[in-house]
């Protein structure tokens, strides 16, 4: 569905992000892009929705395609319209409108009055809690409940790819299980989802395929089950150490040591 190949992006002309980075996410898979702060996970979204110029980007090299359609010369609104819609990191809904009408603006690319219906019908179904509070204003929902609006928003657009950028960022654990879920259903209900995480445990649990990011390049990929056993993961991401799956902090891992066994 989605073919990012050799994607070089720079920023204000000299700031090399992303150097030859290439993924894929086959249809009706959740595929995780996990990373550190810094290692070029947001620049990934904004080549692939078409944001790159509202922040001084652009791509250099490489191309994004959707279904075998090149789809990096299109501006954001034509994305939308292709089937790739966005939740953004830290949620950025409208704090001022009320839960409607955030949600009316995730279809306003949408003609259809009755399919915009059918989509909103939809998110109250899979969010009960918005239903209860639909005519409140966002900026006084909880957290949990303003990344449910801002997922239900991007679903109001009837997505095929939806990507989801650090939706567990700051959540309680208890919410971070209710995303989860919420995901996994997301996808079963036939949307592929690009997943976008530090959290890997919460990622490749659910996901298909992974991949691990680092100074903006692919440093290793497969399987999700795999990659979740695998030891280089376990320490570096999951905290675990040693046989006995001691805790260990990030402060106390080598950089070098990391880069060196996963570019072995």
């Amino acid at each position: 569905m989605l073919e990012i190949a050799n994607l070089e992006v720079v920023y204000n002309e000299v700031i090399l992000v992303l150097r030859g980075l290439s993924i894929e996410v086959r249809d009706g898979q959740i595929v995780a892009l996990l990373g550190a702060n810094g290692a070029g996970k947001t620049t990934v979204t904004r080549a692939v929705t078409g944001l790159l110029d509202v922040h001084e980007g652009k791509i250099t090299k490489g191309s994004v395609t959707l279904e075998g359609r090149r789809i990096d010369g299109d501006d954001p609104s034509a994305i939308v319209r292709s089937g790739i819609t966005q939740v953004m990191e830290g949620r950025r809904v409208f704090a001022e409108l009320t839960v409607d009408e955030n949600l009316i603006t995730g279809g306003i690319t949408n003609a259809d009055r009755k399919a915009i219906a059918a989509s909103h019908d939809r998110v109250m179904t899979m969010f009960p809690l918005l239903a209860d509070r639909r005519k409140d204003v966002a900026g006084y929902l909880s957290g949990g409940e303003q990344q449910m609006l801002a997922i239900g928003r991007a679903l109001m657009a009837d997505p095929k790819l939806l990507i989801l950028d650090e939706p567990s960022l700051g959540l309680a654990p208890k919410l971070v299980g209710q995303i989860r879920d919420t995901i996994v259903a997301i996808n079963e209900a036939g949307t592929s989802v690009l997943l976008i995480e530090q959290n890997a445990n919460m990622a490749l649990s659910i996901a298909d395929y992974g991949y691990i990011m680092e100074t903006g390049k692919v440093v290793m990929d497969g399987e999700a089950a795999k990659l979740l056993k695998d030891e280089d993961i376990q320490e570096f991401y999951l905290g675990l150490h040693g046989d006995e799956g001691e805790r260990k902090s990030f402060r106390d891992v080598k950089h070098y040591k990391r880069r060196k066994r996963w570019l072995s």
